[in-house]
């Protein structure tokens, strides 16, 4: 589903991808982990063209990201993004918010648009919101409304750059639920969080980024009972501590 070959990025002289490769298969959940300022936002967003590499070779579902001058749209579909802030439009409703863009970018109409509004909002947890205005919402369903406005593209692959990092301790549950749903029903995730306990319960592999490069990974099991790299360690170790 993703291919990255020799990924880096630079902002200006700060070298902040040193040469990533890494491949994803579908309906395969990865997480990446990693210290704050390490690359793991820019690896997420240069997936799906929101940061333009520097060099290397990102293939998502067989469309070449470098190439986004033709392909940008269909990158867009293909991978929906969920961000840590919530980016609802506030002056628009729950529904108005999911059905925007697939009416304009898929064709929908009004009616098909918010008969799948009303079918994710349900998966969600929020069929009673969708008449909501976001400002009504705590934290956690605007981040639940942000996800099913993310699959209202249909998309093959979901990006989530630490979706709960906004949030109340008391409203991440809520959030990794959704997710964890979706992981169950083979959506193939690729998750950048700060949730260890999320990530050893739901990833099929985890990566460990520092510094822009990917310094080890592996099965949740190897990378949280018995990390080689002494990053790796260092980083739980302080995690736990």
């Amino acid at each position: 589903m993703i291919h990255v070959n020799d990924l880096h990025k630079y902002y200006g002289e700060a070298h902040v991808l040193r040469g990533i490769s890494c491949d994803i298969q579908p309906s395969e959940v990865v997480c990446i982990i990693g210290p704050s300022g390490s690359g793991k936002s820019t690896f997420l967003r240069c997936l799906n063209a929101l940061e333009t590499a520097s060099a290397g070779e990102i293939i998502v579902n067989g469309y070449a990201v470098h190439d986004k001058k033709s392909n940008l749209n269909l990158i867009r579909e293909t991978a929906g993004m969920v961000f840590q802030r919530f980016n609802l439009f506030p002056h628009m409703t729950v529904l108005e918010n999911i059905i925007m863009a697939p009416m304009s970018l898929k064709g929908l109409s009004r009616t098909q648009a918010t008969e799948l509004a009303r079918t994710l909002l349900s998966k969600v947890g929020l069929a009673d919101k969708i008449q909501a205005w976001p400002t009504s919402l705590s934290g956690g369903q605007q981040q639940r409304v942000a996800i099913a406005r993310a699959l209202a593209m249909s998309p093959d692959i979901m990006l989530f750059d630490e979706p709960t990092s906004a949030l109340d301790p008391e409203l991440v549950s809520e959030v990794l639920d959704v997710m964890k749903n979706l992981a169950g029903e083979g959506m193939t995730m690729v998750i950048v969080t700060h949730e260890m306990a999320f990530a050893r319960e739901v990833a099929d592999r985890v990566i460990f980024i520092d510094q822009g490069i990917i310094q080890e990974q592996g099965s949740p099991q190897a990378i949280f009972n018995a990390p080689q790299n002494p990053r790796t360690q260092r980083f739980l170790s302080n995690f736990r501590g």
